[in-house]
């Protein structure tokens, strides 16, 4: 009890604790510096107080996703304090990554092995009995037991916990990620998010400077309908937390939903400084990806020229990881495609990778590129291989991503039918992939999509000569997708076609107000300023 007490008492500003970097646990001197600063976090558990300390800090890294760093440093509380239960449930919990991807099956049995050390060790209380028995039922039958019914049994017994300890504040921060892990993609209402938002709204009121306070509520709200919510969190965690590389990222997420490019290419401007100083070499390329698309839609293209150009610089000594893969094709296909550069397109070569959904981005761009540039035998064939991965990744039960490459499937075939001369048939095509990707929502992996389906059908109405119809597409394409450079220059240029003056002079003065640096060559902004002269 005098143990559980002390820990108590550890209100941890984890800042003071410990130098910037984590090597110094291992002997080494830490640079001068600014000390480590992580957010506040308590959590007692009935530890020794060396071990309680540096649980502490392991769970605010966990807490803002620094899994690398976190699971590092639960299992050196497992070394302080070997009879410490908690510091193996930690190592789990960092094992799973519940708002990325699935685990790997290496990473699955090292959470189980991890639960099955928490239980030999032997919880000291009931309430971290509860926790151990959570996470262990996401990983409990995991070579037989599919994931989302893994997630869901994990959510249910937190759910339980948050029940049974009302007060605690870390039962209910890891409920409110839990319902956001199995967030049902096709549920527009935002059913799980909203109440996960709920919980943590309250408990930021309480606590502002919790790391995952601020950070679940930015993913609660991380959809364009509710990104306003999450404003105010989206200001303050890189405050809470700045030494952590996805802390200072996070904040974009809110930043692009509302298209505020500026405030975006900051957040991740110090997030890929801080990752590359840490060697979080996930973090650095996932920033390198917002930032290519947020600098496109501000019409910075060498800015964007650059940022992908440096992805070949970036050395990878671990395995790789979705996120990672996802940034190599993501970031040359949106160079490419938004700068309407369907030859650069067509002929981007597809990356070895274990991941159908990064594959299919590749493939996605060239299809569409070749389909628009006239080579329709590429095309054609580009088309296959996705129609190919979209089976593949049904068959895997990866719903989601089957989803997202069909919308990507259809998408192209419907640019290879109008290339064909079948425009009708191109429409219904292209019409589909814009409902079908509206019934879903954004992967946290991405800015977002590579180019929105909507966006893409407004530019076939309006090549097809329906300027009405497009710009009613074009609308409601910005209303999903803010600020979209893109969107707002189709949209003036079908509301000129279709006669509307008024609304073509305002979405030509928004597009120009996007760009104000010297890199703004695009040819659209000088077709906006000459309109503006002249109207």
């Amino acid at each position: 009890m005098r143990r559980l007490l002390h820990a108590a008492a550890v209100l941890i500003v984890v800042s003071c604790l410990h130098p910037a970097r984590v090597s110094a646990h291992e002997g080494e001197q830490a640079p001068a510096g600014s000390p480590e600063q992580l957010g506040q976090v308590a959590f007692p558990v009935s530890c020794t107080a060396p071990a309680q300390q540096e649980f502490t800090r392991a769970v605010a890294l966990l807490h803002s996703f620094y899994y690398p760093e976190a699971i590092k440093t639960f299992a050196r509380v497992t070394q302080i304090d070997p009879a410490c239960a908690m510091g193996y449930w930690g190592v789990a919990m960092s094992a799973w990554y519940p708002l990325w991807y699935p685990p790997t099956k290496e990473s699955l049995a090292q959470g189980s092995a991890a639960v099955r050390s928490a239980l030999q060790a032997g919880a000291k209380t009931d309430r971290e009995r509860d926790y151990i028995n959570a996470i262990g039922a996401f990983f409990q039958d995991f070579e037989q037991a599919d994931h989302k019914a893994r997630a869901l049994a994990y959510e249910r017994a937190m759910a339980a916990v948050h029940e049974r300890y009302p007060q605690d504040s870390e039962a209910a921060a890891f409920y409110a990620l839990a319902l956001q892990a199995t967030a049902n993609p096709n549920d527009k209402t935002y059913a799980n998010q909203s109440k996960s938002g709920a919980i943590l709204e309250q408990l930021y009121a309480q606590q502002p400077d919790h790391p995952g306070v601020a950070h679940y509520l930015i993913h609660a709200y991380d959809y364009p309908e509710l990104a306003s919510r999450a404003l105010a969190a989206a200001h303050h965690y890189g405050d809470i937390a700045p030494s952590i590389p996805h802390a200072l990222h996070m904040p974009s997420h809110t930043f692009i939903a509302l298209g505020l490019w500026q405030e975006s290419i900051a957040a991740n401007l110090d997030a890929n400084a801080a990752a590359k100083r840490l060697d979080w070499v996930q973090e650095e390329l996932h920033t390198i990806d917002y930032l290519v698309y947020a600098n496109l839609q501000i019409a910075q293209e060498q800015t964007a020229r650059r940022l992908v150009d440096a992805l070949n610089g970036v050395t990878i000594n671990e395995k790789r990881t979705l996120a990672m893969d996802y940034a190599f094709a993501a970031a040359p296909a949106r160079f490419a495609l938004e700068r309407r550069n369907w030859n650069e397109a067509a002929a981007l070569s597809p990356q070895a990778t274990g991941f159908p959904a990064t594959s299919a981005v590749t493939y996605y761009a060239r299809a569409v590129g070749a389909a628009r540039s006239g080579s329709l035998n590429q095309a054609e064939a580009d088309v296959q291989k996705l129609a190919e991965l979209r089976d593949g990744l049904q068959q895997a039960k990866q719903e989601y991503w089957a989803k997202q490459v069909d919308v990507q499937y259809r998408t192209a075939l419907a640019w290879l039918q109008l290339a064909g001369g079948t425009g009708a048939a191109a429409l219904q095509t292209m019409r589909s992939a814009a409902d079908l990707e509206e019934t879903t929502y954004k992967h946290p992996i991405t800015p977002g999509q590579i180019l929105p389906a909507r966006e893409l059908l407004a530019d076939m109405l309006l090549i097809l000569d329906r300027p009405e119809h497009a710009l009613l597409e074009y609308e409601a394409s910005l209303r999903a997708a803010p600020n979209r450079f893109n969107g707002l220059y189709g949209a003036a240029r079908a509301a000129h076609a279709a006669g509307d003056e008024s609304k073509a002079k305002a979405y030509y003065a928004q597009l120009l107000a996007l760009c104000q640096a010297q890199d703004c060559k695009r040819v659209e902004l000088r077709e906006a300023s000459q309109f503006l002269a002249t109207n």
